[in-house]
């Protein structure tokens, strides 16, 4: 899958697989463009009021962090998880996932995981270790 960050306009006119909006875009713009069936806007969130925005933005699919990393953005098991039960979006987990921890989105409402240092780690996961 081939996604364009902030720019669905772009997206569209190179016949792209979708657009990814990020928290900070609260533009509704793309709303009036002509979308391909399978066309894929998928989004960025942190707390209750950026993910009721995507939900305005007709995204599809939203990546709310940060589940375990200790950021400005952190929320920690129980808060993500209070977010994630209330929308019908489909969640994907960011933030300081790694194999130690990652049994514990099973506790979540997710549909999967992202993090640029679990993937840069020299063993990759295990069938097992997820679902």
């Amino acid at each position: 899958m081939f996604v364009l960050a902030n720019n669905v306009k772009l997206a569209i006119n190179l016949n792209l697989d979708g657009a990814y909006i990020p928290s900070f875009n609260k533009s509704f713009s793309h709303l009036s463009y002509n979308l391909k069936k399978k066309f894929l806007i998928i989004g960025s969130g942190h707390n209750l009021k950026e993910i009721r925005h995507k939900e305005i933005q007709k995204i599809k699919l939203i990546f709310l962090s940060s589940i375990f990393k200790k950021n400005i953005n952190y929320l920690g098991i129980n808060k993500f998880k209070n977010l994630s039960n209330n929308t019908k979006l489909k969640i994907v987990a960011l933030g300081g996932i790694n194999k130690n921890n990652l049994k514990k989105l099973k506790l979540v409402n997710c549909i999967g995981f992202a993090g640029i240092s679990f993937f840069e780690q020299k063993k990759g996961p295990t069938s097992e270790a997820f679902f």
